[in-house]
């Protein structure tokens, strides 16, 4: 299906036969997941000192004692720290294989940062916090918790279901689902994915809004932006110090908008916005879908960080390090710079508008690759993958469940700002779907963050919402 058929086929699907009515919460399933997030929250699976397999085995454990079969799980990756869980339940084979996705690993998390440790489960002002309660043990807390269910019930789905919790989605150069599908096809090999990374409906005041489907999303890069200098003695300070080089560089770099650029999935997204809007930002929606947009609607759009990310690239500087003593003048400094870049265009053509906007022929920019710590002085060619289609199994259940749990509200295609583990099942030609059950407010997007948390209603009907949604997915 052509993605700018999306809306089309939305509206279509409004037809579909109504999913029924939500039961009364399972007390025991919620209990169940409390106990999966909390165990997957306590283990530090970060890159510098966490160990992912340690949660994998905690996985397999609980997975063990629910009925699974040593024979339909595998634990294996490249390292003795970043092992995979592989676990599949076995269908009728009426269809083939659906794989489920979901990383173990999390970003960084300094104690001194947060009101609370960030590797502990906290509950509190009707909240989880702790590194990953957003980014994404959530999710796999959600998805084992499924597997469970099913299994307990004898459930039998017309296809394979198969979880793979994985590592060094965030860091680190063992990226779990790009070796699986590198080295393990058959044991991941499926019709089409589903990811569980990020969050799905979107609130305002508690109010759900609209329901995200990621169907594309950006490119990750990272670049590495230098200053060198020749150095000396600190009480003859000269203006062409390396770290004012930098930094004045890194200005032009923060005032700079790359483009504006809506494609086919980005412009059906803002369609439905702009249906749904009110106000001033309702008419700056539809002047910014104009051909040509509005210059002034896009600059007030721009001012909100998410439509900032999906209307154009980013690059923002995320680390620095500079100089080599106190009573010196820094003879080397530099940054990370970090971009999100929209499909179709290249991290190498983004190196290339960096050099021009940093406007320093003294600095060198060169491309970070995804390793995190090979540097190469021009960078990859890669570009985002085509959308996934639209099919009807995975949609028909999708808009009964969302009418259902979120009465009233559209679902509307978007695209992913960030980045995921869907660029590599995507470019194994597996068509992938961002979809959760997850609510998170407007603005209050914490992953990475400090004080990362996920609302506990949230995560609760997130869970059902999966539950529900998987068996009405192989039900058929």
């Amino acid at each position: 299906m052509r993605i700018r058929s999306l809306a089309l086929a939305f509206a279509a699907l409004l037809s579909a036969t109504a999913f029924p009515a939500p039961a009364e919460t399972d007390a025991a399933a919620n209990a169940l997941a409390h106990d999966v997030f909390k165990e997957l929250i306590e283990i530090n699976t970060t890159d510098s000192v966490g160990n992912v397999t340690t949660a994998a085995e905690a996985m397999a454990k609980r997975l063990r004692a629910g009925g699974f079969a040593a024979a339909d799980m595998q634990l294996l990756g490249p390292n003795e720290r970043k092992h995979n869980l592989v676990v599949r339940l076995k269908g009728t084979g009426a269809h083939k294989p659906v794989l489920m996705i979901g990383h173990l690993d999390v970003v960084e998390a300094n104690r001194e940062d947060w009101s609370t440790d960030p590797f502990k489960f906290v509950e509190k002002d009707g909240y989880f916090y702790g590194r990953g309660t957003e980014d994404m043990k959530d999710g796999d807390a959600i998805m084992v918790t499924t597997l469970l269910r099913l299994k307990k019930e004898g459930f039998r789905p017309s296809r394979d279901l198969i979880l793979a919790l994985t590592a060094d989605e965030e860091s680190g150069s063992a990226n779990g689902v790009e070796w699986l599908l590198k080295n393990h096809r058959e044991l991941v090999d499926a019709e089409f994915v589903l990811n569980h990374d990020g969050y799905s409906v979107d609130t305002v005041h508690g109010k759900p809004m609209f329901y995200e489907l990621d169907a594309t999303e950006k490119v990750y890069a990272d670049y590495l932006v230098t200053a060198t200098n020749r150095g000396g003695h600190s009480s003859l300070p000269r203006p062409d110090n390396a770290i004012y080089e930098l930094m004045n560089s890194l200005a032009r770099l923060a005032k700079y908008d790359f483009p504006f650029e809506l494609n086919s999935v980005t412009r059906a997204y803002y369609e439905q916005l702009a249906k749904i809007g009110t106000g001033e930002h309702a008419r700056d929606l539809q002047l910014m879908l104009k051909v040509p947009a509005d210059p002034t609607a896009i600059a007030r759009l721009s001012q909100d960080a998410n439509d900032r990310s999906i209307m154009h690239t980013t690059c923002v500087a995320t680390r620095l390090a500079a100089g080599h003593a106190n009573n010196a003048l820094p003879q080397r400094a530099q940054a990370t710079v970090n971009c999100r870049i929209l499909p179709g265009h290249s991290p190498e053509e983004v190196r290339k508008v960096l050099i021009q906007v940093l406007a320093d022929p003294l600095l060198k920019v060169q491309y970070i690759d995804d390793d995190g710590k090979t540097i190469h002085d021009t960078a990859s060619d890669k570009r985002g993958y085509p959308p996934a289609p639209l099919r009807a199994d995975v949609m028909r259940p999708l808009e009964s469940l969302v009418a259902s749990l979120w009465p009233g509200i559209p679902i509307v295609p978007t695209m992913s700002a960030g980045a995921s583990d869907g660029i590599y099942t995507s470019g194994a030609g597996l068509a992938t779907y961002n979809l959760t059950g997850i609510a998170v407010e407007h603005g209050d997007q914490r992953a990475h963050g400090r004080d990362e948390r996920i609302g506990i209603e949230s995560f609760y009907r997130g869970n059902e919402f999966y539950y529900r949604y998987i068996k009405a997915l192989t039900a058929q």
